[in-house]
């Protein structure tokens, strides 16, 4: 898992049907003192409750994220799993 910055959602106008009912947030990982660290890239809203500016916990792993979903045909790659309350080092 990596802790990432939700900087927005996504609107699709046609998408595969695993996202139905799915929020598509954009993310950005964060280092250890939540700096922005590499790329950003899309992962599925599995809380429900994350939205811009939200620091998150994103599972980054295709396998376990359809473990997670109980679906083992899912074409999801990245999913957010947590909403972080605080960081302390």
């Amino acid at each position: 898992m990596i802790l990432c910055k939700v900087l927005g959602s996504v609107t699709a106008t046609a998408a595969h049907p695993a996202f139905k009912g799915r929020r598509l947030m954009v993310v950005q990982p964060l280092d250890e003192q939540q700096k922005p660290l590499g790329r950003s890239f899309l992962a599925v809203d599995n809380v429900a409750s994350a939205g811009p500016g939200d620091t998150v916990l994103v599972l980054r792993e295709g396998n376990g994220v359809r473990q997670l979903l109980k679906d083992k045909t899912l074409p999801i790659r990245s999913l957010i799993v947590g909403v972080v309350d605080a960081v302390s080092a």
